[in-house]
């Protein structure tokens, strides 16, 4: 099961890029994290531009979006909201409707801040934004408040908890992305990867 991580913050020491790495190191057997790290490169949506001639980093992420199975968001909260550049993302990636890389793909979404509530606003309207553009939504949740006492900036987690939800969550976004791996892509009719084996 391949799963693309995407973080929403751009710094890097982002607290959500460590918890992505925290991911990938402590992912279940058969799931495989791959980072994605060119969210600063994605332009504002612009319609007369979608199409053949999208933007070649708007490109790169319809295409590494498609070839996974499953998508891992990890964000901050900008204002009690999403950041930007992920909504910026996601705008791309919810075109063209009905055929979008998006489209029936399995995500879930996660985040951490260094207040006290972990994002959940802005996790709560990822969600909804996911979902309007066609994504398969895990219920799943996982808000890491004062992220700084749970989360080290190479991927280590603190505390034994935070590890298990994190567990959890990539194991529910497993289970939501295999009816479907093996499917026939909605872009380029091809099957996507059949999960690894455990």
């Amino acid at each position: 099961m391949r799963v693309l991580g995407i973080s929403g913050s751009l710094r890097v020491g982002s607290h959500n890029t460590a918890l992505l790495r925290a991911a990938q190191q402590g992912a279940p057997d058969g799931i495989e994290l791959e980072l994605y790290d060119e969210l600063e490169l994605v332009p504002p949506y612009n319609e007369d531009r979608d199409g053949d001639g999208a933007p070649a980093a708007v490109r790169r992420l319809r295409e590494q979006v498609e070839a996974a199975d499953a998508i891992l968001f990890a964000i901050p909260e900008y204002n009690g909201s999403i950041p930007g550049q992920v909504k910026t993302a996601v705008d791309w990636l919810s075109r063209p409707r009905g055929r979008a890389a998006l489209f029936g793909k399995a995500v879930a979404v996660v985040g951490a801040t260094t207040g006290a509530y972990g994002g959940i606003w802005a996790q709560a309207d990822l969600r909804k934004a996911l979902g309007i553009a066609g994504a398969r939504v895990v219920e799943a949740e996982l808000a890491i408040g004062h992220a700084g006492d749970h989360l080290h900036a190479n991927g280590e987690l603190a505390d034994g908890e935070t590890r298990e939800k994190l567990t959890q969550v990539l194991s529910d976004l497993a289970g939501t992305a295999s009816p479907l791996a093996g499917a026939a892509s909605p872009l380029t009719g091809a099957a996507s990867p059949l999960p690894t084996a455990a």
